[in-house]
């Protein structure tokens, strides 16, 4: 049991997992690569949509579908592309939108709208994993050459898939370009030759364009109609849109060396995506046609044999059923590796953020049981949704849509602090049109935020909660004391006792200080021949959970003072008071006077503003800190 534990609890770390996959940073042992093999990482999920995506688009618009996909198209190309170059650019380690709205949004304000973020995010990645192993058992149970009686058993063989896929994360996954590079080139090969042999088909039979033609124009009447109605059923096929935001999380993956390492790497991340974006786009739109005009509408359905596979159903039909079957198995192992992707994804985007705001419990900074909580949602989403696709589509759509638009604000906010009215303009407009489509997907396909919604109130619920655990941690990275601060230190010291009076950085006249010695030597009984050193901790951003600490020393007329920056005033005390310890082997004293008003109010002003009810909380930073009394710095409070 005790080896079981040590195994299941192994891997704790509060960096990116290790799993390469989107948000991973290789360490400067491990090799990156050329940038048009990272790519196929991001592929496995971005090209992988070819999947399912022309059997969505077919449903979501019939006879229209290419016409979407045109807008959809245009959209991806002078949308969505700009604002990623954009954000690579200003997120050259791979941060991605989200990192970029936490600086530009500060405080608590930045970090809510980060942990929101996030419940998005975990939407758009856990519904890849299970829309993808969904697309994968209906490949699989729509081949020819599967066993019979697995038409009614997709569920079961998506909750197989998925259950591989965790096996396959608790045994250890590490590579993945080298796998990603294959599975890419097969798959987009394979998808090649279906839309030239599509192609060949409508040339070869003319009347088929005829009768779609036909079909457009009985069913919407004029072209300005046509488009009309293209336009507002387009943001149903968001899903081509799923690549962009781990286009640039893969960044840190792409070999750059020398001394234009950096602009290096964001000149080949900006060729990636718009490699990405321009493929993506090509395959989207021929697949979008030979679709819509070789295979007959009610084959889209439900229980169809295009619904969810479209591009398959043609490979069978005019290829033969060993291509179709080859396709199939391609098709089959992307999708599951697109799974993997989001899984690793997952795995390096938790502890990039939440351990940072100590809103993650301990658990959570080991692999396994992340990976365990994370399966256990997918297969929970999978039997929720029945491992229907198209059922699926709209939380997938919401997810993706989500983190676009917030691209879309950051970038308008940042040209705007950047005094670039031009930019800010163009990504204004960029930006009210994804949030259309967010809305319009919203209110068409309210499922969607209703999973995401799920997501949000768990990340938020479990963060505040590790929070208020965790606040007693000392929530420093490190101390460090400046030249004259260190001269006040060991002086005092070298008189054999440091006595220590706490004091308001607010109140910091002269007046103050003499107000504040005379009461704490009265109260205290410090003798008067003892000098005393005050300190203040000066709080910046109380949202933050964890920072360095740089002591500056001061001489205010006949006061030296320690004053330091600080996210909480209480553990902030105690870092510096346990380093005073262990500079100059003496126990500091220090001495605090009691803090007024509701013991409640002032516990909750500590969580969320970093002040409140220092003297106690100070002293229980330090019991959980130094369990030795005979080394603890003493606590006096009068």
């Amino acid at each position: 049991m005790v080896r079981l534990r040590s195994w299941f609890l192994g891997e704790v770390t509060e960096n990116p997992s290790g799993h390469l996959g989107p948000y991973r940073k290789p360490t400067e042992a491990e090799h990156t690569h050329p940038w048009w093999k990272v790519m196929c990482l991001t592929g496995v999920d971005y090209f992988s949509t070819l999947g399912y995506q022309p059997g969505i688009a077919a449903l979501a618009a019939g006879t229209l579908a290419p016409l979407a996909t045109v807008v959809l198209i245009v959209l991806t190309l002078f949308g969505a592309l700009p604002v990623y170059r954009r954000v690579a650019r200003e997120s050259p380690t791979g941060e991605g939108s989200i990192a970029m709205l936490e600086k530009l949004l500060p405080k608590w304000g930045g970090k809510v709208l980060v942990l929101v973020l996030l419940g998005f995010a975990a939407t758009d990645f856990l519904i890849t994993m299970t829309l993808s192993a969904a697309d994968a058992s209906a490949h699989v149970i729509e081949n020819p050459f599967a066993p019979a009686g697995l038409d009614s058993a997709q569920v079961i063989v998506t909750l197989v898939l998925l259950a591989l896929l965790t096996a396959v994360f608790l045994t250890g996954f590490t590579e993945a370009i080298g796998i990603a590079v294959v599975l890419v080139g097969t798959f987009l090969a394979l998808n090649l030759v279906v839309v030239f042999v599509g192609f060949w088909e409508i040339a070869k039979n003319p009347s088929l364009l005829s009768d779609w033609q036909h079909a457009m124009t009985a069913q919407h009447g004029n072209p300005l109609m046509m488009i009309a109605v293209a336009l507002i059923v387009f943001p149903k096929l968001a899903l081509g849109l799923s690549g962009f935001e781990t286009g640039v999380a893969v960044m840190p993956q792409i070999a750059a060396d020398g001394d234009d390492a950096l602009p290096n790497r964001i000149r080949d991340a900006r060729r990636l995506i718009t490699t990405a974006a321009l493929i993506m786009s090509g395959f989207l739109l021929t697949s979008s046609i030979i679709t819509t005009v070789l295979i007959p509408q009610d084959e889209f359905e439900s229980g169809g044999g295009a619904n969810g596979r479209a591009l398959s159903y043609l490979s069978h039909e005019y290829l033969g059923e060993v291509f179709g079957t080859a396709y199939d198995v391609s098709t089959i192992a992307i999708l599951w590796f697109a799974g993997a992707s989001a899984m690793a994804g997952l795995l390096n985007l938790v502890p990039r953020y939440l351990p940072k705001y100590g809103m993650a419990p301990e658990w959570a900074r080991a692999i396994r049981p992340l990976v365990l909580v994370f399966s256990l949602i997918a297969m929970a989403v999978t039997l929720y949704f029945e491992a229907s696709v198209d059922a699926q589509s709209s939380a997938y759509a919401t997810g993706v849509l989500v983190l676009i638009t917030s691209a879309s604000v950051a970038v308008a906010i940042s040209a705007a602090r950047n005094r670039q009215r031009v930019q800010m303009w163009v990504f204004s407009v960029i930006a009210v049109v994804f949030v259309y489509t967010t809305v319009t997907n919203i209110f068409e396909r309210p499922d969607g935020v209703k999973v995401a919604s799920f997501f949000i109130l768990v990340i938020m619920t479990v963060s505040f909660w590790s929070r208020v655990t965790r606040s007693f941690e000392l929530r420093t990275d490190s101390v460090e004391f400046d030249e004259e601060s260190l001269q006040f230190i060991e002086e005092a010291a070298a008189r054999g006792r440091i006595r220590i009076v706490c004091h308001d950085a607010r109140h910091l006249d002269p007046a103050e200080y003499a107000a504040k010695e005379k009461q704490q030597r009265r109260d205290s009984n410090i003798p008067a021949d003892e000098p005393i050193l005050f300190l203040e901790a000066n709080i910046r951003d109380a949202s933050d959970f964890s920072s360095d600490l740089l002591v500056h020393g001061e001489q205010k007329g006949d006061y030296r003072v320690l004053w330091v920056d600080a996210s909480a005033v209480p553990n902030s005390i105690a870092a510096v008071l346990l380093q005073i310890r262990d500079v100059t082997d003496v126990r500091p004293d220090v001495y605090f006077e009691w803090s007024e008003g509701n013991p409640l109010v002032n516990l909750l002003r500590f969580l969320f503003i970093g002040v409140g009810e220092v003297a106690p909380v100070t002293r229980e930073v330090l019991r959980r800190a130094e369990p030795d009394r005979d080394r603890r710095p003493n606590v006096h409070v009068g």
